[in-house]
């Protein structure tokens, strides 16, 4: 190390401990609580979800879902148990884990269904779905469960904000499974069977209308039919003679 390198490390050293000896031993007791283990943590529910809520903030996802499980396995009957339920389930969805995130915020809906955040959890719920959707030639069936979760949302609190913000993100999850439909569709009329291809198309305008896609879609429609109307054509004219 070059004596440069070690007079630079010198002042940052001595520019921390003034930094902690300013701030008195609260900001060193905070710190020292998001390093420590939970399972050794000792505290109110107020503390212990500050400590949960902390540690997410800066991103320590599964040392947040450490306290939040604490606050609501010691104090189950406080109101920030509730809310600790919330954090796990938000927690693993940060961490992008989503089928951990799905059953939390399933279990919160099941266990609470008259609580306030049900709405939020429901959003949260669909967008587990909407965050693993496939693009429009693989399987669709996350952005099925994306739609029916933003649908049930609208139903039952049409009201809430959660509802206004479902309302584009099940736009998009419409026009996903519309593009889906057509692009099989396609292959279908690509491939000249016309009869499979007419369904799909045909689902389409009759599911997805006002997506985005109701002019290229009539289009195939009438394309379609005619090929069909040609092909039967062709089978009813009478046989040549040998």
């Amino acid at each position: 190390m070059t004596e440069k390198v070690r007079r630079k490390n010198t002042v940052l050293i001595l520019i921390v401990i003034a930094v902690f000896s300013l701030s008195g031993c609260g900001l060193w007791t905070h710190i020292t609580h998001l390093w420590e283990k939970p399972d050794r943590a000792g505290g109110t529910p107020e503390q212990l979800y500050q400590r949960g809520y902390d540690a997410y903030q800066n991103g320590w996802y599964k040392r947040a879902i450490e306290y939040f499980q604490q606050v609501r396995d010691q104090y189950p009957l406080s109101k920030l148990a509730l809310l600790a339920e919330l954090g796990i389930a938000d927690s693993h969805f940060s961490d992008e884990e989503y089928g951990e995130a799905e059953l939390a915020y399933t279990d919160f809906i099941n266990l609470h269904p008259t609580n306030e955040n049900v709405p939020y959890a429901i959003y949260q719920l669909g967008m587990c779905h909407y965050k693993q959707m496939y693009s429009i030639d693989r399987d669709q069936t996350e952005t099925n469960k994306a739609r029916k979760e933003f649908e049930r949302l609208i139903a039952r609190f049409p009201n809430s904000k959660f509802s206004l913000m479902a309302e584009k993100t099940l736009r998009e999850c419409k026009r996903n499974l519309a593009e889906h439909e057509f692009y099989v569709g396609n292959f279908y009329f690509k491939k000249k069977q016309y009869k499979s291809a007419l369904k799909r198309f045909e689902t389409v305008a009759k599911d997805y209308a006002n997506v985005g896609l109701d002019y290229k879609v009539s289009y195939f429609i009438g394309e379609t039919k005619k090929r069909i109307a040609e092909e039967e054509a062709r089978k009813a004219e009478p046989k040549s003679a040998k």
